[in-house]
């Protein structure tokens, strides 16, 4: 049923912008040190004749969506090609309702659609994954929803419920034997109250140093720390990601036990350790941890759980974790691109979903509560989020009553690239006593105040078409 409150993309325009490191990040076996952020801006209109921008960002990781042995530039155009024709093909799509909805249709009846028929023109080249399409449709998901609260003046998680939704989430989700979602709203499955202030999750990269003695000259002198130590006693960070290998279980247990080691002399409260997909024996992991519980015991203990070991394609590889998650919570990342493939790793003996809003707002969403329904634990991880991406990340780790906090470390590795979101938001892009603060955020759609953010924007890759108005 219609609701004056539905909402219908008239237009979209797309903004590339890139960002350079200021230290390299090690995913896996690949290395990030620049990135390009794409910045959506959706139009939308109302049967009142309303019309409202809303805006969505994340950045094209190449290293995280696509790891591949082919040349990273490579893959780098085929993503920002492909942010184009998603920007194409919001323009063309005229579905109406709530931003979920809207969301969810897109997601359901073109991007699948969308990717085989760009995979097929690219002849022979490498096919883009879907996690990849996935982040690339996420800047505009994003921006539908900050749209959507933008048109009808109202913060976008206090549109969650049954008076904005025509249909509750059994239209979306199916739950398992004795679990309905008859009735049921995503507001039903997020926090009441959410905090205003989060612990942040730091992240120590695969080829950070620890400690002055890893230094070796080439660090930046740009004002910011550079070992973890240096980081820990700036930000007053309790809670680490250790990025590991995967595939060299000697460097892996000892990454662990000298960061288990400066954690315990810093007070550092908790660990979790992050394999990036590079596992393929579920003893390679539990090996490790019994180690550390046998010859470290107080750095086993401070690890709050484990993160996504195994190739992230479930359906290829049904790995059965069970030995990995009887030791510690173990999360899935790259694996939970929606709530089907998350219903397919519980089914594997997975216990956590890391969300991210890289894989749309409205995907996190559903997978958030079809978790939540079925017992599993949640955390909200990072995509190294600068700039207007670092909004609905930390609004999303807020609202989703995670296990604790939230990681953010776009700070670390281009701290500068967030300057002018920082001057409105400053809670946001600094830590301190560990923490990052959301108080800043307010107002309709995800409260950026973007009008406040004094932002020079790129000439677009996409621009909008000009008039534009709401057609019955």
């Amino acid at each position: 049923m219609a609701r004056p409150t539905d909402v219908r993309v008239a237009d979209a325009a797309l903004y590339f912008l890139p960002v350079a490191t200021r230290v390299p990040l090690k995913f896996g076996p690949e290395t990030l040190t620049s990135v390009t952020c794409a910045r959506a801006c959706v139009r939308v209109a109302d049967a009142r004749g309303r019309i409202a921008e809303g805006w969505g960002e994340t950045p094209l990781s190449v290293q995280w969506v696509w790891p591949s042995a082919r040349p990273c530039e490579e893959r780098h155009a085929a993503l920002k090609e492909f942010c184009v024709r998603v920007a194409g093909a919001w323009k063309a799509f005229d579905a109406c309702g709530h931003a979920l909805e809207v969301g969810h249709a897109f997601l359901e009846e073109r991007l699948g659609g969308l990717l085989t028929a760009f995979n097929a023109e690219r002849g022979g080249a490498e096919p883009v994954p879907h996690l990849a399409a996935l982040v690339c449709a996420s800047a505009f998901d994003l921006a539908l929803h900050d749209a959507y609260g933008a048109c009808n003046g109202a913060p976008v998680y206090a549109t969650y419920g049954a008076d904005w939704l025509s249909r509750d989430l059994a239209s979306y989700l199916a739950a398992e034997p004795g679990i309905s979602f008859a009735g049921k709203y995503p507001a039903d499955y997020l926090a009441a109250d959410p905090p205003r202030r989060l612990p942040a999750w730091h992240l120590v990269g695969g080829k950070d140093a620890l400690d002055a003695a890893e230094l070796d000259g080439t660090e930046p002198d740009d004002g910011y720390p550079v070992t973890l130590e240096d980081w820990i006693r700036a930000d007053g960070l309790y809670c680490l990601k250790v990025k590991l290998r995967g595939d060299d279980a000697a460097w892996d247990h000892a990454r662990l036990a000298k960061v288990g080691a400066i954690a315990e002399a810093a007070g550092v409260r908790w660990l979790t350790a992050d394999f990036n997909c590079t596992v393929t024996d579920p003893g390679y992991v539990t090996e490790i941890l019994d180690r550390l519980l046998r010859d470290e015991p107080r750095t086993y203990a401070r690890i709050l759980y484990v993160e996504q070991p195994f190739p992230y394609d479930l359906e290829a590889h049904p790995i059965d974790v069970r030995c990995v998650a009887a030791r510690k919570p173990l999360f899935m990342d790259e694996s939970a691109h929606d709530w089907r493939l998350v219903r397919l790793g519980r089914s594997l003996g997975w216990t956590g979903v890391a969300l991210k809003t890289c894989k749309t707002q409205t995907g996190a969403l559903l997978s958030l509560c079809w978790a939540r329904a079925h017992g599993m634990t949640l955390m909200v991880q990072d995509l190294t989020n600068p700039m207007l991406a670092q909004i609905p990340h930390a609004l999303l780790g807020a609202h989703a009553g995670t296990i604790m906090g939230v990681e953010t470390n776009a700070m670390q590795f281009y701290p500068e690239a967030s300057r002018p979101e920082a001057a409105v938001h400053p809670g946001l892009y600094r830590r301190r006593g560990g923490m990052i603060d959301l108080s800043t955020l307010g107002g309709p759609g995800f409260g950026s105040r973007i009008e406040r953010i004094c932002r020079a924007l790129p000439a677009p890759a996409v621009a909008f078409e000009g008039a534009f108005g709401f057609n019955e």
